[in-house]
């Protein structure tokens, strides 16, 4: 109990700073003053008991903000960053804590006009303090990835071995402009993505937290997360930069030349892999450590650091997907197809949370557009088959230019049977004519019956090219190099599974009957010149026949030692079907021939060919360069 004397003392103390102070706040600092000189002018014994009021009432409030604005301002007014000393940053989050009790208690009471004047006043308060934690919020993520060799830093997710990575641009690192020539660390590309990036210090990180805590508490969430991802999205721009990627408008990728684009693309796919396996899962990592326990703080952050890459990365593949459907893109954008598909369980996982979903939804359907487009380049290579004219014949029934092009494209295609069967099921079969198409065929696969269908396409093309030829035996050689072509392209490549044995059994069986179709309009008109009765027949006969043979067998053996038959074993069965059905009928011809007695007294001027004769220049056949005249 404080006795009478004192008392004075303390009257006349409070009596001095009432005089003394111009106002409230200077009369509290005067006490304060007292109170450090000596310990009897205690602030508790100072209290004025008579100007104690209710701790509810509106001047309790109005003596609580002034306090805090006293202790707030000091830190809005310093120019040092409050975070550069600890007990600093202690004090000014103390005091916004603070603030936010204050503000939180006396909200039920704001329909009361004085107090809610004064809480319009805390709100500004409260506005200021976290417009400056704001700026302090930057400049720390700014100080600590300059300060953090994020080159150094890398984390096995499953370990605690180091990776790094190496940049074939830069061998001084992998660092990156940010604001006012501020470093950052910026990421190049690496074979191993079972690596997570450590992009600020663990102390930063705390301190970071720390601030986002009192943003979220004022109901600044959304300002946290703008300063935030303000920061990274730097670092991640920077980033795809150095793994080569353009920033393109659609336009611009449409207008690209194919050679330069196929290029773009490869980039394309090291970026958006990387991005899927290191850099967003890295991102995404740090928001949950410097947002832990505000998970809608984090979800929105990490959504706004990474949208703008993500938009960049999948704008270009839907460039790709709407632009030209050209044969000649399919293997390009079959590796974009390929790797959207196997990045969409990152997709799901890294993209998981609400703000996301859009980005996650747009990613499928873009892969989506792939396949589509896929499916397009399919039928437009239909439509260069059947607009390929049939104009000029190949020289010596050769193989033509759009075989060999249809055949060794979809064997390439087909390298990539298992995605090209998930993208032709994915969707009903367009509306064709496949009444031409064998039982086996529509009741296969989506992709069996699209590749049964383009063959259809070339051997009715290649019908139609053969009848351009003026000789039918060289129509049916024609048909013949094509077909035999075409088969051994399907048996040698995955092709052949996806057609299947039947296909390839009844081609084979089509190449042998345009064998005997050339043997039929050409060799055997030779032979039945040879045709003997069984009966006698006169010399004058047999000397016309065989001078006839003679005459058609040069014009033949000229005429076909200058077609083409490309394929050896083809070659040679067809020489040796001639062979077969020439010879017989020669050698009998001429043991007839020369068993008259007339025409053996002398030598006969018209035995112009032995039979080796014969069978040497049938050897001289199809080699395209000409051969005995």
């Amino acid at each position: 109990m404080v006795d009478n004397g004192e008392e004075k003392l303390l009257a006349m103390a409070r009596h001095i700073a009432k005089t003394m102070g111009r106002n409230e706040s200077m009369a509290d600092d005067i006490l304060q003053i007292f109170s450090n000189f000596d310990a009897r002018f205690s602030l508790d014994k100072l209290s004025d008991k008579s100007d104690e009021v209710d701790p509810r009432s509106s001047v309790a409030l109005q003596r609580s903000l002034k306090s805090l604005d006293r202790r707030i301002s000091q830190y809005l007014a310093a120019d040092q960053p409050i975070w550069a000393d600890s007990a600093d940053s202690s004090a000014f989050l103390d005091a916004i804590d603070e603030l936010i009790d204050t503000i939180r208690d006396w909200t039920p009471m704001a329909r009361d006009k004085s107090v809610g004047t004064y809480l319009a006043h805390a709100d500004d308060l409260m506005q200021q303090a976290m417009f400056r934690v704001s700026e302090e919020f930057r400049s720390l993520m700014e100080r600590g990835g300059e300060s953090f060799e994020l080159t150094r830093h890398f984390r096995n997710r499953e370990s605690t071995g180091e990776f790094f990575f190496d940049s074939e641009e830069d061998e001084e690192g992998a660092e990156g402009i940010l604001g006012d020539g501020l470093q950052i660390p910026v990421a190049q590309p690496l074979t191993d993505y079972n690596v997570v990036i450590d992009a600020l210090p663990s102390g930063t990180i705390s301190d970071l937290h720390e601030i986002a805590k009192r943003m979220v508490a004022a109901g600044y969430e959304k300002e946290c997360s703008h300063a935030y991802s303000s920061c990274r999205r730097e670092f991640l721009e920077e980033s795809l930069s150095r793994l080569g990627l353009q920033k393109l408008s659609i336009d611009e990728v449409q207008k690209m030349q194919w050679q330069d684009m196929e290029e773009e693309i490869e980039r394309w796919m090291k970026a958006i892999t990387v991005s899927l396996r290191i850099l967003f899962p890295s991102e995404r990592r740090l928001c949950e450590r410097v947002f832990v326990g505000l998970s809608s703080a984090a979800d929105l952050s990490f959504m706004e650091v990474c949208r703008g890459s993500t938009i960049q990365l999948l704008n270009f593949a839907d460039a790709v997907a709407i632009g030209s459907r050209a044969p000649e893109r399919l293997f390009k954008i079959l590796d974009m197809f390929e790797t959207l598909r196997d990045l969409m369980l990152d997709f799901d996982s890294v993209f998981s949370d609400q703000y996301c979903l859009l980005l996650r939804n747009e990613a499928i359907a873009i892969w989506k557009r792939l396949g589509g487009t896929i499916k397009g380049i399919f039928m437009e290579l239909e439509n260069l088959i059947r607009r390929d004219p049939a104009r000029t014949p190949v020289p010596g029934g050769g193989l033509h230019p759009i075989t060999r092009y249809v055949m060794n494209y979809l064997k390439a295609a087909c390298k990539s049977r298992q995605t090209l069967e998930q993208i032709f099921e994915e969707a009903a079969l367009p509306s064709k004519d496949y009444t031409k198409l064998d039982d086996r065929a529509t009741a296969s696969s989506s992709l069996s019956v699209q590749m049964d269908w383009i063959m259809e396409l070339l051997e009715s093309n290649l019908e139609a090219k053969s009848k351009i030829y003026n000789d039918l035996s060289l129509s049916s050689v024609f048909l013949m190099n094509n077909g035999r072509y075409i088969v051994q392209k399907v048996k040698d490549s995955e092709l052949g599974s996806v057609l299947g044995d039947d296909w390839i059994r009844k081609h084979s069986v089509k190449s042998r009957q345009y064998l005997g179709n050339f043997l039929k309009s050409s060799w055997s008109k030779v032979v039945g010149v040879l045709k003997i009765d069984s009966g006698s027949i006169a010399p004058a006969v047999m000397k016309e026949k065989l001078k006839s043979f003679n005459i058609q067998f040069e014009e033949i053996c000229q005429t076909q030692s200058t077609w083409v038959i490309f394929e050896n074993q083809l070659r040679e069965e067809a020489k040796i079907s001639v062979t077969k059905i020439l010879m017989p009928a020669y050698q009998n011809f001429i043991k007839r021939y020369q068993s008259l007695s007339e025409l053996s007294k002398r030598t006969d001027r018209h035995l112009v060919y032995t039979a080796e004769d014969v069978e040497a220049q049938i050897t001289k056949l199809f080699q395209g360069g000409g051969g005995r005249r």
